[in-house]
């Protein structure tokens, strides 16, 4: 394919929103019980939106899903008006990948506004198309001048808080939306597969929270139809949606989107699942989630089939996706005193030394699944079992926590400059600076991790600290009780703002509807800060 024609385009911070109108509306009717059906009478309908991920200075990709079997077609254009509109052929969409599809596109212009519509054709008559559902994005720059800005969150319709038609539903995404970032970095547990959502659940206050349902959220998934369900039910959100069409994302995972505190080789003893076996629930979960979100290493068809991987948005920022289900050992009490596997596996830690050293970014964002200090347990079988890295020892590493070290002190000695932690999982948002003087371990640099999240999911206290790396927590804001609902608060979004100028890299902890509640200003070209 050949670039686009080059044309004026606004600037960054003024993304043209009316492209968005047609996306909205086809936003489907919230409705408290279950979630509409939609008839196959007429043409292809795109009802669950479109979104953009893993997006370059170059390329993108385009994701969308059918209500019946299509033709993806996708247009591309330098305005809305799409006046010299570039057309790209995507995938036949079938059964087989739950009628979703993701296009790639090539050879686009850096750095500027890319406007795209999807249109669905009936395969046996082209000429016959559904209604276009339009987005935008804007590719990766080659040099620094405009900056960078995104979002990170993680932690969706869990503990059977789902979309609440009374409290408005994913509203927090409509507050980002606001903000109009560059892209959104979704840090793991997108659904909630093991946490079914029933049409209503009891508040503190006597009142009620109400639910839309589906049939597929009403238990634990464990066919492929039944987590293929669990991505629908949040496309079920007009704000999702309207947030998806607008922002481009990159997507890693969690252990929600099989099942709690999941690790290979696990054998389930929870008895709401009939299927035992981990491996094979967590295979069903992976198809999933690469047919619901435009990952360049997952979708059907790519060559990695992994979930980790590097997205570079120019001179400033690289973005390293961290995979911390797929190849961590069994959960135990984190105690041994050798630990080659760990929570990345030996393979994905060379992988991410190799391509730390390789990187000649501003800065380097490491996107964690889950927090290096902060104890986070696993007690489903009865036993003190550790669920990430941190066990409570506040001694030498241990566990999990000896390949932490290796990691850090590979930062240190290579003299790798502007590492940043970014993670969720907690449910909760803080900030944790960890430094050498104040560790057990002390052979690496300073550095920062933050902490945010949920998105709309049950909130809870803030975890112990484990001071094997030093951390001190710099600003915490967590409930005091357990599994507070999203009428209660407590529902955050990070927020990342790279100066082109300076090359500053400033973070602002924000919560539900957007009041910045911490911020702090890191200096580019330091080895720890």
């Amino acid at each position: 394919m050949s670039d686009s024609p080059s044309s004026p385009l606004p600037a960054r911070r003024s993304v043209l929103r009316g492209s968005l109108a047609a996306s909205a509306a086809l936003a489907v009717p919230a409705t408290v019980g279950t979630a509409p059906a939609f008839p196959l009478s007429g043409r292809p309908k795109a009802a669950w939106g479109v979104q953009s991920g893993d997006v370059s200075a170059h390329s993108g990709l385009v994701w969308v899903r059918s209500d019946r079997p299509a033709q993806m077609v996708v247009e591309t254009s330098a305005t809305e008006s799409f006046r010299k509109a570039q057309r790209w052929y995507g995938p036949l969409l079938g059964p087989g990948t739950d009628f979703t599809g993701t296009t790639r596109l090539r050879g686009l212009p850096a750095g500027e506004q890319i406007h795209y519509r999807v249109l669905l054709a009936d395969p046996d008559d082209p000429r016959r198309t559904g209604e276009p559902v339009t987005g935008t994005f804007r590719t990766a720059p080659l040099g620094r001048r405009n900056g960078v800005r995104f979002l990170w969150s993680g932690d969706l319709a869990g503990q059977g808080w789902g979309i609440n038609p009374d409290f408005g539903g994913y509203t927090i995404f409509k507050a980002m939306a606001g903000l109009d970032p560059d892209f959104f970095l979704h840090s793991g547990d997108t659904i909630y597969a093991d946490g079914p959502i029933s049409a209503t659940a009891p508040l503190p206050d006597g009142g009620t929270w109400r639910n839309i349902t589906t049939e597929e959220k009403s238990k634990v998934a464990e066919t492929l139809a039944e987590f293929r369900g669990n991505f629908r039910y949040n496309l079920l959100d007009e704000h999702l949606k309207a947030f998806n069409a607008q922002v481009p994302s990159i997507v890693q995972w969690d252990d929600h989107e099989v099942t709690n505190n999941w690790y290979p080789g696990e054998t389930l003893t929870d008895t709401r699942y009939t299927e035992k076996n981990v491996d094979l629930l967590a295979s069903r979960a992976r198809q999933a989630f690469g047919e619901y979100f435009p990952i360049s290493t997952l979708r059907p068809g790519a060559k990695e089939g992994r979930v980790h991987r590097v997205l570079r948005h120019g001179p400033l920022l690289d973005v390293f996706v961290l995979d911390m289900r797929t190849y961590r050992n069994a959960n135990s009490p984190d105690t041994q005193t050798t630990d080659p596997q760990g929570i990345l596996g030996a393979e994905q830690l060379e992988w991410l030394k190799r391509e730390l050293s390789r990187s000649r970014a501003v800065w380097k964002v490491i996107a964690s699944d889950m927090p290096l200090g902060l104890v986070v347990p696993d007690t489903g079988d009865g036993k003190p079992n550790i669920e990430a890295v941190a066990q409570g020892d506040p001694g030498a590493p241990l566990g999990r926590e000896l390949q932490i070290a290796e990691l850090l002190r590979f930062i240190k000695h290579r003299r790798i400059t502007g590492t940043v932690w970014l993670t969720a999982d907690v449910h909760y948002t803080s900030a944790q600076h960890y430094q050498p003087s104040r560790a057990a371990f002390t052979d690496f640099e300073p550095f920062w991790e933050f902490v945010s999240g949920p998105l709309n999911a049950g909130a809870f206290p803030a975890n112990a600290l484990d001071n094997t790396f030093g951390p001190e927590r710099v600003f915490v804001k967590a409930p005091t009780v357990a599994n507070v609902s999203p009428a209660g608060g407590y529902q955050f979004f990070g927020e990342v703002d790279i100066d082109g100028g300076s090359g500053e890299l400033t973070v602002r902890l924000r919560e539900q509807d957007g009041t910045v509640l911490y911020t702090k200003v890191l200096q580019p070209g330091q080895v720890g800060q």
